[in-house]
């Protein structure tokens, strides 16, 4: 876990990962093609292009190799420190084949080694080019962490924000139900009492990281328990989540809004109660949660601003929370209200 945490306050990347490596070599046949233009001839580019395609992609690749080598290394220092020995690991190397180049080409044309008067010419040339090209890389690097840092600070923050600006409308109503129940129902009122804790507990928590789908149902639960306890049999629950795998990272709160908004505006008004279903189904790598419950007649159908304040703060959630987009869709028609989720299907949050 301490490596783990190092290495997120890195600002290289990861490049022992398929993604970087491939970066890499992109960025590095951009470098050689640019230098190819810059320096041949009409005639020679091709051949100029080759070579030097050939140097670059050395020096990259082993770069790239000797970075991911050493990260453990790296993730122990500071940003200042990791990028002063990354330089000059990019240096050294760049140093070794430029020498391995320079003999293995000389090499080739004269049939022996022996110094000549373009050696140093060539290597420092090559130097040149590597610490301006490296020193731009690195700072290039470290200005993207800080403003990826920045941006997940801001997004964490409004997440929490959003998660914090949800206050069930029930409290009042449950902390009437929670005094009723002391007078010959002690039981009760104590599991009810902790129910109601782990909620508040629940939209307390870090909204950064998620929470386990499991735990997610459980806080459903919960709640649906606290309104089983004051609408009693004009409340009625179907599950049907045993597909949605209870390990998927999802944000606190999520279901609950919604749970509450089927009671609210469609349970509630209705003198007869009714069944709220809610399912899940997993898509590949999508979920799919669904609330129904029915609605009042139209002659007491209500039309509460709240409601939609609370999809529009469950849709901005899940913008903030996933990488890859979330939805909330809701169908509604004379009778019926569908209120329909889909996310994907993380099993951590990076």
């Amino acid at each position: 876990m301490d490596i783990k945490a190092h290495q997120d306050k890195l600002f290289l990347p990861d490049f022992c990962s398929i993604q970087a490596v491939f970066a890499v070599v992109i960025t590095g046949e951009m470098l050689a093609f640019v230098l190819s233009i810059i320096s041949s001839t009409v005639a020679s580019f091709w051949y100029d292009l080759g070579m030097t395609s050939l140097y670059v992609q050395w020096v990259v690749l082993l770069g790239a190799a000797s970075l991911c080598v050493s990260r453990r290394l790296l993730a122990k220092m500071d940003n200042k420190q990791a990028g002063l020995v990354a330089y000059l690991i990019l240096l050294l190397i760049s140093l070794a084949v430029s020498e391995l180049a320079y003999w293995l080409i000389h090499y080739l044309h004269l049939g022996r080694l022996e110094i000549h008067n373009q050696h140093l010419l060539f290597t420092a040339r090559n130097m040149a080019i590597s610490a301006i090209i490296c020193a731009l890389l690195l700072r290039y690097l470290y200005i993207q962490y800080q403003w990826t840092a920045h941006i997940q600070s801001e997004a964490n923050a409004r997440i929490q924000a959003l998660q914090a600006r949800i206050r069930p409308h029930f409290l009042f109503n449950s902390m009437n139900t929670i005094a009723s129940l002391t007078r010959g129902q002690c039981r009760q009122a104590e599991q009810a009492v902790e129910d109601l804790s782990d909620l508040f507990r629940a939209s307390l928590t870090d909204a950064s990281q998620g929470i386990p789908f499991s735990d997610e149902i459980d806080i459903a639960r919960r709640y649906l328990r606290i309104e089983k306890l004051r609408l009693e049999k004009r409340l009625e629950v179907d599950w049907d989540v045993d597909d949605v795998p209870t390990d998927a990272i999802v944000p606190a709160l999520l279901i609950q809004p919604l749970l509450e908004n089927a009671i609210y505006h469609g349970i509630e008004p209705r003198n007869e109660g009714g069944t709220i279903r809610i399912s899940g189904r997993r898509h590949g790598h999508r979920l799919v949660v669904s609330i129904d419950n029915p609605l009042p007649d139209s002659s007491r159908s209500s039309n509460h601003d709240g409601n939609q304040i609370a999809m529009e703060n469950i849709r901005q959630r899940l913008a903030v929370f996933y990488e890859s987009p979330g939805s909330l869709d809701i169908q509604v028609t004379a009778e019926r209200y569908l209120a329909v989720l889909e996310f994907p299907y993380v099993t951590e949050r990076s």
